[in-house]
C-alpha cells in the first residue's frame, strides 16, 4: 500500500501548481497554488495593512501637565481686592504657559499580527493581483546602465506606469534609475510589504523573486 499512497501524493503535488506566462516569451513558469492562487480575504488584508501602517507611526508626541511646567509656587496675587479673577497658581491650564489638562504622552500604536496572518494576507494579495492580470512575470529585469530613460523604455514596453518592481536581490543600477520616477518603486523579494503591494496598480516580478516568495510564503 505504501507505493500507491506515495504515487497519489506525488500526483496531488503536481495538481497544486499553476502556470503563468512570461512577458515577452512563450514559455511558462510553474508556481504553487498555495502561495499564488488562494481566495481573497479582504478582512485579513485590511487588518494587516492597517497594522503595518500603525506600526510605522512614531507616537512621540508629548505635552506637559501642570506639575511639569515651570512656576506655580506662589499665589500670583491676593485673593480679594485686585479686581481680577481669583488665581492660586500660574501653572493652571487656563493660563498662557500653563500645563495641559489632558497632556499627550508617548504611546505605541503597534498592533498584534502573528506570522500566519501576515503570510496569509500576502498570499491573498499576490493571488488577487494575478487574477486581475496586474502581476507581470519576467525572466529578468536588469538595466545596462543606471539610466532613467532606459527604465522608462522598459516600462513602456510592458505598458505599465504605476508599478512596483520586485527583484530577487539588490540591483544598484535599477534602484538609481527608478528613484526619479513617480509611482515607480523597486523592492527586493525579502523586503516587500503589504502597503507597497496595495499602493501600486501593477507589479512586475522576476522569476527568481517569485520563487523566493513561493518558498517564503509556502
Amino acid at each position: 500500500m505504501r507505493p500507491a499512497a506515495t504515487s497519489s501524493f506525488v500526483l496531488l503535488l503536481r495538481r497544486s501548481v499553476m502556470k503563468l506566462k512570461l512577458q515577452g516569451s512563450n514559455s511558462e513558469v510553474e508556481l504553487a497554488d498555495s502561495s499564488f492562487a488562494v481566495a481573497f480575504n479582504e478582512p485579513l488584508v485590511h487588518q494587516v495593512v492597517t497594522a503595518y501602517l500603525a506600526g510605522a507611526r512614531a507616537g512621540t508626541k508629548a505635552q506637559k501637565n501642570r506639575s511639569q511646567v515651570r512656576g506655580g509656587g506662589a499665589k500670583p496675587w491676593r485673593q480679594k481686592g485686585t479686581g481680577r479673577a481669583r488665581a492660586g497658581t500660574n501653572s493652571s491650564p487656563i493660563w498662557t504657559g500653563g500645563g495641559r489638562t489632558f497632556a499627550a504622552r508617548p504611546r505605541n500604536f503597534e498592533q498584534k499580527v502573528n506570522r500566519k496572518m501576515y503570510r496569509g494576507a500576502m498570499r491573498s494579495m499576490l493571488s488577487e493581483l494575478i487574477r486581475q492580470d496586474r502581476l507581470l512575470l519576467t525572466e529578468e529585469f536588469a538595466l545596462s546602465a543606471p539610466k532613467t530613460k532606459e527604465l522608462k523604455t522598459k516600462l513602456k514596453e510592458l505598458n505599465v506606469e504605476n508599478v512596483l518592481i520586485i527583484v530577487e536581490g539588490f540591483d544598484e543600477k535599477l534602484c538609481l534609475a527608478a528613484r526619479n520616477l513617480v509611482h515607480v518603486d523597486v523592492l527586493e523579494a525579502d523586503t516587500i510589504d503589504p502597503v507597497s503591494l496595495v499602493g501600486h496598480e501593477n507589479v512586475v516580478m522576476t522569476v527568481a523573486a517569485a520563487k523566493l516568495l513561493e518558498e517564503r510564503l509556502g
